[in-house]
């Protein structure tokens, strides 16, 4: 039974859906601290994150027990500031993913938690707060809610004017999502600002050929090839391949010299990755699988830059451990290469990766 007996809330005390804050009628009963105010709400938290961090929210909303000293009880709030720290970047990242996916609804619930969560950690109006208002803004931008997205970008402005600590990445993701909101609205004078904005904030934080600036670049092409100026969209659409190929040919060629070291040592092959987490995994597919879309109706004219964005998709895909992808794109390429008789070395070079997958999966990672 999930419903919630009227008679069993104290006096005073009023319970709110997780998802809207009407009054709530029905309670998770695997939990029995969340409230919603109905089965679809309860339905669209469960789907998103809720069955992810179900019993995690117990300790957290629940009255802290008893303790027989200050040391134990500030043990205790320390380790309820983790749970804390951990639940909001972990829901932060979900729904991150969701949005690099295209999935806007279900963004809302993981980006509602983690903006609650930093509420009860850092107060009304921190910084922190501005990155979980930029989730929900960008999800509101996705389900074609431009109104609500503005509401959440101002609330994300206003903390961060009164905010003296303000970092560079913040910035950069409040122009970003400037720049998208303006994009909405087909006011791309002002979108480009925002967006010149975000690659100058995420450089001074991370580089200019950092994957992390590599969005703000995405962006500002998109904007270009929308209003037919090719060539620029063009220049920026292979900074964005160039960076993403740099970044995952450097991880694999650090993850092969600790493969040999790690069979050397012990005789076990070592498992590759991509050093990203997930929201940044489907940001890659999202940026590499547009810019090859985008190249694909270009290849007549210049098929070694699809060959360029589609030999990345093959290295991203081997990271990532998932051979059926890599092997369609590297035949892709392959095939790509040899209708246009490019060099025997850009041939050879899709060979190796092709060679590279087969070994892969003729000896799996154990």
């Amino acid at each position: 039974m999930d419903i919630i007996c009227p008679l069993a809330v104290p006096k005073g005390r009023r319970l709110c859906c997780e998802v809207c804050e009407a009054p709530a009628e029905r309670v998770c009963t695997a939990c029995t601290v969340t409230y919603y105010c109905g089965v679809v709400h309860q339905r669209a938290d469960w789907d998103s994150i809720h069955e992810k961090i179900c019993q995690l929210l117990i300790p957290l909303r629940t009255t802290m027990p008893f303790y027989n000293s200050e040391e134990e009880r500030q043990h205790g709030l320390q380790q309820l500031r983790q749970r804390q720290k951990h639940l909001i970047e972990f829901c932060y990242t979900v729904a991150q993913k969701y949005l690099f996916e295209g999935k806007h609804e279900a963004a809302v619930p993981a980006a509602l938690h983690s903006l609650r969560f930093r509420m009860n950690l850092h107060g009304l109006s921190s910084v922190e707060l501005v990155p979980a208002y930029l989730l929900l803004a960008e999800a509101s931008l996705g389900l074609g809610q431009t109104v609500q997205a503005e509401e959440y970008l101002s609330q994300a402005q206003w903390t961060v004017l009164k905010s003296m600590e303000c970092s560079y990445a913040i910035q950069s993701l409040l122009h970003r999502n400037l720049g998208l909101l303006h994009i909405a609205k087909e006011n791309y004078e002002e979108a480009r600002y925002h967006l010149a904005n975000d690659i100058y904030f995420a450089s001074c934080a991370f580089g200019t050929e950092d994957i992390r600036t590599s969005g703000g670049y995405f962006h500002l092409a998109n904007i270009f090839y929308g209003l037919k100026k090719l060539d620029v969209a063009d220049t920026l659409y292979t900074k964005v391949s160039e960076i993403w190929s740099k970044y995952l040919n450097n991880r694999y060629q650090v993850l092969s010299e600790a493969r040999i070291q790690q069979i050397d040592l012990l005789g076990k092959r070592f498992e590759t990755d991509t050093g990203l987490d997930e929201a940044q995994e489907a940001e890659a597919i999202q940026i590499l699988t547009s810019v090859w879309n985008i190249r694909e109706s270009t290849s007549d004219t210049a098929p070694q830059k699809t060959i360029f964005v589609l030999n990345t998709l093959v290295m991203l895909y081997y990271l990532m451990m998932n051979s059926s992808k890599a092997q369609e794109y590297a035949e892709r390429a392959f095939g790509l290469a040899k209708e246009h008789h490019l060099s025997v070395h850009e041939q050879s070079t899709i060979q190796e990766l092709l060679s590279l997958i087969s070994a892969e999966e003729t000896h799996p990672v154990t």
